[in-house]
């Protein structure tokens, strides 16, 4: 029990909730999806049992995962995919071809599905974990496993939309995620037993250990490392994908007649939808001013898309769209507007709508990131103002 009083302990607890939390939402996602064709009685039940198989299931590979930690070089490899692995959190997603599988109206297919799906797309999850319980050198990996992932199976199940929204609405989360995988991946790097008479130790516990600074310094490292690597790269796709979605940048002199509104469904897009209104009647002829409402939702994880079908896709971000438009067209009352239901990158998915649609401005509200942090972090608002080639009014 001495175990559950020492600050390393509840540090690794910590890290690896917050992996579970950060790469398991996307599971949560195929979990209800595999399960929404059951009948009301049974859906409860198939989210149940599939998510303890695919929770056993992870439990196991982990166990393996930490044996095979033990092996020289093996830790430099692992540390290298968390590294890929947090890079790519910092990425766009991209729609990619859909599966066949759809959410099974039979108990056990849906469970199947869950467990298979989870299978797959856990490997980055089992690695990450592995490490940060490894990486905490209490001598207690194991228990660090069972604990820290049987703690976040609530939230993983139950709360992974709110999650997921939350990550949508605050960048910053993800970014914290992917820096913490690097710091996972620098801690694991000068643990490796390759490189054990290179690094400096100390004795603790009758036993040598990697000096705590030489750990922490390379914990940053890996963090630093994801962060700029990952910004670099979100980049270079930026730019590579800009000139082919937007037109040339040009003035607009003409008055306002048409405007994107961009819908979350937070508070801020409610603020900027009472904008546009104060906007409209100021304007001589208000009643003719255009507005365009639209929802942009993320792409899902690429492999959710092997495991259910378009269709099935599209239905969720249907419900999700229209979760998010519902509070802004009801702030707007009967002013006449129309709807857009979009999937991409809200950023660029948001300038290149106004350019089509050949709106004079776009309003959105503010998500709640600093001005001097968002350019660092990701921030939908920034995003939208470097793709657009009309005004951004932004409303806090």
């Amino acid at each position: 029990m001495e175990m559950f009083t020492t600050v390393e302990f509840w540090i690794a607890v910590g890290q690896i909730i917050m992996i579970d939390i950060l790469l398991g939402g996307d599971n949560a996602v195929v979990i209800a999806l595999a399960c929404r064709k059951l009948p009301e009685h049974q859906r409860k039940q198939g989210i149940l049992w599939g998510t303890a198989g695919a929770i056993a299931l992870r439990i196991v590979l982990i166990f393996f995962a930490l044996q095979l930690l033990a092996i020289p070089y093996l830790k430099i490899v692992g540390a290298a995919l968390l590294v890929w692995i947090g890079v790519k959190l910092l990425l766009p997603e991209h729609d990619e071809g859909h599966g066949s599988i759809e959410g099974s109206d039979k108990l056990w297919g849906a469970v199947k599905t869950v467990i298979v799906a989870d299978f797959v797309m856990s490997v980055d999850n089992v690695i990450a974990i592995a490490g940060a319980a490894e990486s905490s050198g209490s001598g207690h990996g194991m228990a660090l496993v069972v604990f820290g992932v049987l703690v976040s199976i609530p939230i993983i199940v139950w709360g992974s939309q709110l999650v997921l929204r939350l990550m949508d609405r605050y960048p910053v989360i993800i970014t914290a995620g992917g820096m913490l995988l690097g710091w996972i991946a620098g801690t694991m790097t000068v643990t490796d037993p390759a490189l054990a008479a290179w690094v400096p130790t100390q004795l603790e516990g009758g036993r040598p250990e990697v000096l705590s600074s030489v750990r922490y310094g390379a914990g940053v490292a890996g963090a630093l490392l994801v962060l700029l690597l990952g910004k670099w790269m979100a980049a270079r796709l930026g730019a590579r994908a800009a000139p082919a979605a937007l037109p040339t940048a040009k003035l607009v002199t003409r008055p306002v007649q048409s405007v994107l509104l961009a819908a979350d469904g937070s508070e801020g897009s409610i603020a900027a939808a009472r904008r546009v209104l104060r906007l409209r009647d100021d304007l001589r002829e208000g009643a003719q001013l255009e507005l365009h409402l639209v929802n942009v939702q993320r792409p899902l994880a690429s492999e959710i898309s092997r495991f259910v079908s378009g269709q099935t896709v599209e239905e969720y971000h249907r419900e999700q769209s229209d979760a998010a438009l519902a509070p802004v067209r009801a702030a707007l009352g009967s002013a006449p507007a129309q709807e857009h239901r979009l999937v991409g990158e809200p950023g660029p998915t948001l300038a290149e709508m106004a350019s089509r649609l050949g709106c004079d401005l776009i309003v959105m509200g503010a998500r709640g990131v600093l001005p001097h942090v968002s350019p660092l972090v990701g921030s939908v608002t920034q995003s939208t103002i470097a793709h657009a080639d009309v005004p951004v009014l932004v409303v806090k």
